[in-house]
């Protein structure tokens, strides 16, 4: 491995955001599902939670996640409970995204603090998210819109979402001092390492 692939990889690694994290939800079509891979790797995720409880898990080819799969572990669950059992332990605030017909239920993206653990929930392209999963839920947010049309496709709805953390974390440097111990980073860099080799 030549220096300069070593040193890129050291970066990525230590720019990793711990304490961020995006959830599906029966979102079945697999290019969804890898451009959503994509853009959490892009800006420093390094876990995805998915749950599939009525859909079947879909397969991802490294193609069309452009590689994401490979640099992005993912965690899959077959109950909404046990998923959101897992990343309360870890101490996440868990918020849905969901259009309510009561406007009175939502938040603005832009009111959320996403420099705090936050866990980003996404349903289903075509029914959402389950009743259970915003139930359990600590907030639900809509990304703002001005026109006539009031959706966006889910792949586009994470990414503005998770640029809008990005722009919040590097307003707070935590890009630049990793949340991770040096434990926690040196063995993520081996596994990087060793993944890159593959």
């Amino acid at each position: 491995m030549t220096d300069k692939r070593l040193n890129r990889i050291t970066k990525v690694v230590n720019s990793r955001q711990k304490g961020l994290t995006v959830v599906l939800e029966n979102v079945h079509d697999p290019h969804n599902v890898s451009a959503v891979l994509r853009t959490a790797e892009s800006v420093g995720i390094d876990k995805v939670y998915l749950i599939y409880n009525t859909d079947k898990y879909p397969r991802i080819s490294k193609v069309s996640s452009a590689s994401a799969k490979k640099w992005v572990d993912v965690e899959k669950y077959s109950s909404v409970k046990d998923c959101y059992k897992k990343l309360r332990s870890e101490k996440f605030k868990i918020y849905t995204t969901h259009m309510w017909e009561d406007d009175r239920k939502n938040v603005s993206l832009y009111s959320l603090d996403l420099t705090k653990n936050a866990a980003l929930v996404f349903g289903n392209e075509h029914s959402g998210l389950s009743e259970e999963a915003l139930a359990l839920a600590d907030k639900n947010f809509l990304i703002p819109m001005k026109g006539l049309i009031q959706s966006l496709n889910i792949s586009v709805s994470v990414a503005v979402t998770l640029f809008e953390a990005l722009r919040q974390r590097e307003l707070k440097g935590m890009y630049d001092k990793s949340r991770y111990t040096k434990a926690e980073l040196k063995s993520k860099l081996e596994y990087y390492l060793s993944k890159s080799k593959r």
